[in-house]
């Protein structure tokens, strides 16, 4: 587990027992700083790798949770590379909406303006989970907001699940999920957005990329993020996703898939 007195109180943290391992992370633009940079800027956040998965996820073997406590490596998951290797609403996932970009300065004003969950379950057409699933009408929105990234982990389809959140400082805490997608054939008319924006990603975190388990930032980092809108029927039933430790605020299964541009530190 974490080293004793190392586990943050602040609010969108993880479960201090969820805890494998901790360790200072400096994002690949400032790790390039020159020598003389100051141990505080060249590493001004932790990330804190978990056990933590969704619920439908299996949970870390008793082999990989031994790894991670002793070397601090994520957990690989299935799929390898860039290439999207999911199918569910794989039409939808990897569309991007045809719509003027809405502005929001705050994730709970993003989360007040979505339908709710019973209008979109029980909608007209019907939303399945077939590969062809398009857009419906509610999920042609692109939207910009400002926010801050609490928690990330890799999906088996190569998708990263980003864990969004309002600011730190906020009254109620509240986080909704927002997706690096999995890249669509190369000919696919969002093969060079999404790219852009999975790039943006990656390079940010170079080698610290989280793994099948949840990884937590301490403190949560600043974005400005952008995307179309997305509601994902695999979780219309049962536990929907996201860590243990943020679930009970977050209150859609609503998400921001996929992204098509994220900035750090704005």
């Amino acid at each position: 587990m974490a080293a004793a007195g190392s586990t943050p109180t602040r609010a969108g943290m993880p479960a201090p027992n969820s805890i494998l391992s901790s360790r200072d992370f400096a994002p690949r633009a400032l790790g390039q700083t020159t020598a003389a940079a100051t141990h505080e800027l060249r590493a001004r956040y932790r990330i804190l790798r978990t056990d933590e998965v969704d619920a439908k996820d299996e949970a870390l073997s008793h082999v990989q949770l031994k790894n991670v406590m002793a070397t601090g490596t994520a957990v690989a998951t299935r799929a390898t590379g860039d290439d999207f290797a999911g199918t569910a609403r794989a039409a939808a996932k990897l569309s991007i909406a045809s719509a003027r970009t809405e502005e929001f300065s705050d994730v709970k004003d993003l989360i007040a303006s979505l339908p709710p969950k019973n209008k979109m379950v029980h909608h007209n057409p019907k939303i399945t989970t077939e590969e062809d699933s398009e857009r419906v009408q509610e999920e042609e929105r692109n939207v910009r907001v400002t926010a801050f990234l609490y928690a990330a982990s890799r999906e088996n389809d190569n998708d990263f699940h980003l864990i969004v959140g309002r600011d730190p400082a906020s009254d109620t805490p509240m986080y909704m999920t927002m997706e690096i997608s999995g890249l669509p054939a190369s000919n696919d008319a969002s093969f060079a957005t999404l790219k852009a924006a999975r790039d943006a990603y990656k390079g940010f975190f170079g080698n610290d990329l989280p793994g099948a388990s949840y990884d937590f930032y301490d403190p949560p980092i600043k974005i400005n993020v952008e995307g179309s809108l997305f509601f994902d029927m695999s979780h219309a039933t049962g536990r929907s996703p996201g860590p243990p430790s943020l679930h009970d605020d977050m209150p859609v299964i609503w998400e921001v898939h996929p992204i098509s541009k994220i900035v750090f530190e704005p």
